[in-house]
């Protein structure tokens, strides 16, 4: 079974749905693409060095196989849903407390 990558399409849903559940609606602001492009390219470079450098290894039985250089893609997937729901709640919040 490909755990890593049912986890990360479920950290996907999970994104989709805090975001419209909590109405900030960040996945509509262009900012968020822009920022979401630098840390892609700081993904490039850590990630990329742990797993091509072999830090990092991965069981191909957990993950689909596609990879982005020596990148998973389930990590991108899990780092834009990281970065995402961290936003999202923070702006959810920061609405309420005011």
């Amino acid at each position: 079974m490909k755990e890593y990558t049912l986890l990360a399409a479920g950290s996907l849903v999970l994104v989709f749905l805090a975001d419209r559940l909590t109405q900030v609606r960040l996945l509509k602001k262009k900012l968020f693409y822009f920022f979401l492009l630098v840390i892609l390219g700081f993904k490039f470079l850590v990630n990329g060095y742990l797993t091509g450098e072999g830090i990092v290894l991965y069981n191909r039985s957990f993950f689909l196989g596609a990879r982005a250089g020596s990148i998973p893609l389930e990590d991108f997937i899990f780092g834009f849903s990281m970065v995402s729901l961290a936003v999202i709640f923070w702006e959810f919040f920061k609405g309420r407390k005011r």
